[in-house]
Formats: C-alpha cells, sequence, structure tokens
C-alpha cells in the first residue's frame, strides 16, 4: 500500500512538474514586438498625378485605350499625390544594378538606423536573428548579408532571405521569427520588409499587367522582436494568434498573380480575373480558423446558435450564402481594430463590406494608401502607425491585420496592445491634415479629354504630349 502511495505522489508531482515545464516554457515563446519604423522617401522621389502620367507617356507602345486605361486606374485606385517612386523610374530610365541595390539600401539602412536610435538599449550585435522579405530581388550577396556588413552584426546570427511571397510577406516573416523563438531563449530578432520596384517597371501594353505601375509606390519598414520576458514592459505588441492558408495547389490560384512575359517578351507581373476568386477562397479558409481562436465563447455560441435557426428557416444553403444577416460573426467582440493591407481601394472596399466594417475601421488602410501608396509587404505598418499617430491603440485592445500575397496565400495576425501608443512616427508631419476631405484625383479635371469617344480611333506618340 506504501509503495502504491509513493508511486502516485511521484506521478503526481512528475505531473505537476511537466506542467510547469510546459508554462514557463510557453512563457518563453512570447513574441512582443519592442518598435518598428517605417521608410519616408525624400522630396525628390515624390510622384503626383502629373509626374505619373508623364512616365506613363513615356512608354511608346501604348495606343489611347491603353493610356486610357492606365491613367483611369491610377485615377481610382485610391492612390494621393504624395506618394514616392525610385529614381529611375522617375527619370524614365531601364535600371541598373546600381539603381536597384541604392533604393534597397535607401530604404532598408533608414529604417534600420532609426530603428537602432529608438532601441538604444538593443545594439546590432545583440540581434540573434534577422529575416529579411524582398520578393522580386535577390541579390548575392545577399540583401542579409549587406545588413550583416553594414551594422557589423555577430557571426552566430540566423538569417533568412524571403522572396516571391507577395504583399504578405512581412506577415511570413514574423510568423518564421515566432517558430525560432520557440528554439531560442532570450533572443532578439529583426524584420526588414520591403519591396524592389526599379527593376521591375514594365513596359508593355498588357492591360492585366499594367496595374502594378499604377499601384506601387516605395516604401519599406524594420520591426524589432523579442521573447525575452524581462524587456515585456517596454514592448507595443504582443501576438496572439497567426494564421496562414495557402491555396497554390489550385492551378487557378497559384496562376492568378505571377511573374511572366507578355507576347512581346516584356516581363512584368499579370493580375487576372481570378484574383478576387482566390482572395474570397483563402480569406474564408483563414478565417474559419482564426475565429474561434479570436472570438469569446459568447460570440461562438451566438452565432452558432443563429446559423442553427437560420438553416432550419430556410429551405436552400444558398439562401443562407446569400443572406449575411444573423449568421455572420461579429468580429468586433474580438477585434477593436482593423488593418487591411493597403493594396488598392477595391481590395479595402471589399474586406471592410466582408467584414461588415464602418468607415473609421477601414480609415487606416485607406489613408495609408493615399498617402504612401500600395507599398507590398510594408504597407500593414503604414496602417498600424496612422492607428497609432490618432491615438486609437490602447492598451488591452487587439488589432486584426489581414493580408494576400502571390502563390496564393492569405495571412492573419491578431495583436494585442500592451500600452497606450500615440507616437507620430511616419505620419508626424501630416497627421492633422488627415482624412482629407475628399479622396477625389484631380487628374481628370485637367485631362477629362481623355474620356473624348471621337479620340478612339487615333494612335499617337505621347512621348512629348508633357514635355
Amino acid at each position: 500500500m506504501e509503495i502504491f502511495t509513493t508511486m502516485c505522489l511521484l506521478a503526481l508531482y512528475y505531473g505537476f512538474f511537466c506542467l510547469c515545464k510546459l508554462v514557463l516554457q510557453k512563457r518563453d515563446q512570447s513574441c512582443y514586438m519592442l518598435a518598428y519604423e517605417c521608410y519616408k522617401a525624400k522630396e525628390d522621389m515624390k510622384v503626383n498625378s502629373d509626374s505619373c502620367a508623364k512616365i506613363v507617356m513615356q512608354n511608346k507602345n501604348l495606343g489611347l485605350e491603353e493610356l486610357r486605361f492606365l491613367l483611369k486606374t491610377i485615377v481610382n485606385s485610391g492612390i494621393g499625390e504624395e506618394t514616392s517612386c525610385p529614381r529611375n523610374i522617375i527619370e524614365c530610365r531601364n535600371s541598373t544594378i546600381e539603381d536597384e541595390l541604392r533604393e534597397m539600401d535607401d530604404i532598408i539602412f533608414y529604417t534600420l538606423d532609426k530603428l537602432f536610435a529608438r532601441s538604444t538599449s538593443i545594439s546590432p550585435s545583440q540581434i540573434d536573428i534577422l529575416v529579411v522579405n524582398v520578393s522580386m530581388l535577390s541579390p548575392a550577396p545577399s540583401l542579409t548579408s549587406r545588413i550583416t556588413n553594414r551594422y557589423k552584426m555577430r557571426e552566430d546570427i540566423k538569417t533568412f532571405n524571403l522572396s516571391g511571397m507577395g504583399c504578405s510577406a512581412s506577415l511570413v516573416a514574423i510568423d518564421v521569427v515566432q517558430n525560432l523563438f520557440k528554439l531560442y531563449k532570450n533572443a532578439n530578432a529583426i524584420v526588414v520588409s520591403t519591396e524592389s520596384l526599379a527593376p521591375n517597371w514594365y513596359c508593355g501594353k498588357e492591360k492585366s499587367m499594367m496595374l502594378t505601375n499604377c499601384l506601387f509606390r516605395s516604401g519599406g519598414c524594420s520591426m524589432l522582436f523579442t521573447n525575452n520576458r524581462d524587456l515585456k514592459h517596454r514592448a507595443m505588441l504582443k501576438l496572439k494568434h497567426l494564421v496562414r492558408t495557402h491555396i497554390g495547389s489550385r492551378d487557378e490560384a497559384y496562376d492568378c498573380c505571377i511573374q511572366a512575359e507578355d507576347e512581346s517578351g516584356y516581363q512584368g507581373f499579370r493580375l487576372t480575373k481570378y484574383l478576387t476568386k482566390a482572395a474570397a477562397l483563402a480569406f474564408t479558409m483563414n478565417l474559419q480558423v482564426l475565429v474561434p481562436k479570436m472570438l469569446p465563447l459568447r460570440e461562438i455560441l451566438r452565432y452558432l446558435l443563429a446559423s442553427l435557426l437560420h438553416n432550419l428557416s430556410t429551405k436552400s444553403q444558398k439562401l443562407e450564402a446569400d443572406d449575411g444577416d444573423g449568421v455572420k460573426p461579429n468580429l468586433k467582440t474580438g477585434i477593436e481594430h482593423f488593418c487591411i493591407h493597403p493594396g488598392g481601394r477595391a481590395i479595402i472596399d471589399g474586406i471592410g463590406k466582408s467584414l461588415g466594417l464602418i468607415d473609421y475601421d477601414v480609415e487606416p488602410s485607406r489613408m495609408a494608401l493615399y498617402r504612401f501608396g500600395n507599398t507590398s509587404a510594408a504597407g500593414f505598418w503604414y496602417a498600424l502607425g496612422y492607428m497609432e499617430a490618432k491615438q486609437r491603440l490602447k492598451k488591452g485592445n487587439r488589432i486584426l491585420m489581414s493580408g494576400f500575397g502571390a502563390g496564393f496565400k492569405c495571412n492573419n495576425i491578431v495583436w494585442e496592445v500592451l500600452k497606450d501608443l500615440d507616437d507620430a512616427n511616419v505620419w508626424k508631419d501630416c497627421i492633422d491634415s488627415y482624412p482629407p476631405e475628399t479622396l477625389v484625383n484631380p487628374f481628370m479635371e485637367k485631362y477629362g479629354w481623355l474620356n473624348d469617344e471621337y479620340l478612339s480611333f487615333l494612335r499617337l506618340d505621347f512621348s512629348q504630349l508633357f514635355a
């Protein structure tokens, strides 16, 4: 009997020990964001509607119909008059390797210099993990090697270069950091997120490949993370949930957003009509996993009960899909702020409508798009910066970041705000003027002749039009 009691006590102690070890291990695996810095281009890199038109006109392959398409897309994209482009595009010349590396150096070193200056207690030699995501450029030596050399980082630093991941790549990079934090205790990590535009200007006339010229602009962000609990008091955000969905096994989804050559041999990025369907499918599949994790139990029960009653009262499952009233979960019961990737007005409006959001909820993404354009994977952080500059982020709030990327993938992250945030960051010089009274682009007021139908038969040399 005593032996049995002793064995039971030992088993109990062992179970308690394992439980404590598991809890402590999970605490060490937390991912905290300490700081982030977004890129703000110099004045000589800014492009407004007039300068965009002049750049477009340099393409002698364009007829009037292609020209109309491009300029109308620029007007309706939701992009404002103060976005930025690489210098070789502004100067209408092909890029050299020097242009491409200079573009990366300007963005990466600008944001990292500011990040290290802001986080004075963490020096480059204390960085254990470095992840860089640039989808459209992969030089040798790698971009992580350029950073390591510039800041003289340690020999045992773990470096990773992510390419081809698209506009949600920074969320993928954070997932890499989160998983590495499970292996390394008290580690510090940096994620650098930007995109290479200098060598990727499309010079052909295929409409599905022209869109990237209209939407993408210069931008980038560097972020500092840690799993060191001693630094929690300095952290801004804590990663709560991260869900990645990849539907690349479907051919149409894989091909809907792809780098390719057109019939004339011009290289660009093709966006097909299936893109919206792929985005809707991936987003739905992702939320099916994420929603039960981020919503309170009462809302999940309400949704299940409402869905059951709705199914009983309808004869067709198709009606359920068409009627969203009463059968959609209320995401605002678990999320206070929504950070939709500012990839374009249609993306922001479409996701906002599907989630039942109001103008206040999508305002940060709209303003990030308007002020900085589609900065690819860095776009999330301009929208987050807007929330912070407007002093919306309070301790205990939760933020949902939603983005899509080539492949095709959908990634969502939920953050918890750890303290009241009020840094104006990259918005410092202009936040008081946002939101503007109107987002209407002034271009058509000046160039309304593009809508004149009697010009449709013309094929002109537009290269000197704005000289």
